[in-house]
């Protein structure tokens, strides 16, 4: 289904999730104007992502040309069923971001602070900030060790087998009890 000025506009009202999942699949269809449209949405947040794991502001920017190219080339494999389009963006951009902080083979605290737009910091500051409780509050469910080996590896960006290694654990395990620890957080988020 081709992109339409009213989905734009939806886009621009409010982030309908179901209107970026209509521009995300016209750019699987290679409709320039959808790919524009989705850029001008979700740029700001995706760009604070980068810059979160990063915490260099011209580093975010490269990284987040990477995204939308890989996002272009990648368009057509967008399954709505799977995730929403603003899910779906948000890991490229996550992912892209620790790769290239794993490149530079840095582990230091991500405490980077976001510097957005004054017109979308608050919103993003207060969307952040929700996410932020709801994941907390998931990962108070699991048990101590799930919850650390998660951090480590999604929010300090460390592999499975850097963990394994680092706590002397076998890296099925490993894998494994962060596998169904994101299940148990996924099904109390909702996902």
């Amino acid at each position: 289904m081709p992109a339409r000025p009213e989905t734009a506009h939806a886009v621009q009202r409010d982030n309908d999730p179901l209107a970026l999942n209509v521009l995300l699949k016209a750019c699987g269809d290679g409709n320039r104007w959808a790919f524009e449209t989705l850029y001008r949405a979700t740029s700001a947040r995706l760009f604070g992502i980068c810059l979160h794991y990063l915490g260099n502001r011209a580093e975010a920017e490269e990284v987040l040309q990477e995204v939308y190219i890989s996002l272009w080339l990648k368009a057509s494999s967008f399954d709505p069923d799977l995730a929403n389009a603003g899910t779906w963006l948000a890991s490229i951009a996550r992912n892209k971001a620790i790769d290239r902080r794993r490149a530079r083979r840095v582990h230091e605290p991500l405490e980077a602070s976001l510097e957005l737009p004054a017109s979308d910091a608050v919103v993003e500051s207060v969307e952040r900030e929700r996410q932020h409780q709801a994941i907390e509050r998931c990962l108070a469910t699991l048990e101590q060790d799930h919850q650390r080996y998660i951090r480590f590896a999604f929010f300090e960006g460390c592999s499975y087998a850097e963990l394994a290694e680092r706590h002397n654990i076998a890296l099925g395990t490993m894998k494994s009890w962060i596998r169904r620890g994101l299940q148990r957080l996924g099904r109390c988020l909702g996902l």
